[in-house]
């Protein structure tokens, strides 16, 4: 075949393909990675059932208690410049949950409830939402506050450890989110400016930090809560994964 033909075939050949983009460059070109909270793909209620075996009638109850008492740690150690890894403030919100709800449990009860921590579920939507954005050409990490051990543990539970970049947790530089640093662990691994970088928010305090700190913010809002009254909205908020997708690949 005369060179002329072979190189008209190769250039309406390629030029055909140009006319049918991939998923990947479907995606929001401002948009190169997506930073999540670690509770937006696993539901921290997931804990339920084991308190329930330990402190039956009070699974939720005090699953909610427990947690509040987590992050109330993880702030005031982040103000006081005292930081201690994430299980141990989960340990130590967990013995103060006991006593306050004038509980009693074994070494072996407390063992396990810890270990649900290891093992949360993911909600129903968030892997298959997961493996989109990865399909899209989007770089997925995490910006939490769970410490290392913990973020691996769930994802490999749960099978999804290959579908991150990075599980990056704020220990790195002994932070708790929302202080600025811990969010900027982000841009520096990644490498990325931060209107190049969406964070899923699960909290409405954590939306408020990202977003004030610069980040495109959207607030997947699992829970249905109100609005934080900070004076400060994410750039888009719903209730399941779908919306975040919209949000980072439709535009």
């Amino acid at each position: 075949m005369p060179r002329i033909f072979i190189n008209a075939f190769i250039l309406v050949f390629f030029s055909f393909i140009a006319a049918f983009p991939s998923h990947a460059q479907t995606a929001d070109s401002r948009y190169k990675a997506v930073a999540f909270d670690y509770f937006v793909i696993f539901d921290p209620n997931s804990v339920v059932a084991e308190v329930e075996k330990v402190f039956p009638g009070k699974g939720m109850d005090f699953t909610k208690a427990w947690r509040a008492k987590q992050f109330e740690y993880g702030f005031l150690r982040s103000i006081t410049s005292n930081h201690e890894d994430f299980f141990t403030v989960t340990e130590d919100a967990l013995n103060y949950t006991i006593e306050n709800m004038r509980l009693t449990a074994t070494a072996k009860q407390k063992n396990d409830l810890l270990n649900a921590y290891l093992t949360l579920k993911p909600w129903p939507d968030a892997i298959e939402g997961l493996k989109k954005l990865k399909a899209s050409g989007l770089r997925i990490i995490t910006i939490a506050n769970f410490s290392k051990h913990m973020l691996h543990a769930n994802a490999e539970n749960a099978g999804i450890v290959d579908l991150f970049d990075e599980l990056l947790s704020t220990e790195v530089n002994h932070t708790y989110k929302p202080d600025p640093k811990a969010y900027g662990l982000g841009i520096e691994h990644l490498g990325l400016k931060r209107e190049e970088v969406v964070f899923a928010a699960f909290g409405g305090w954590d939306a408020y930090g990202a977003k004030s700190f610069g980040y495109p913010t959207y607030w997947v809002n699992r829970f249905n809560l109100p609005d934080e009254n900070l004076g400060t909205t994410p750039d888009g908020t719903s209730h399941n994964f779908q919306g975040l997708l919209d949000f980072v690949l439709s535009k």
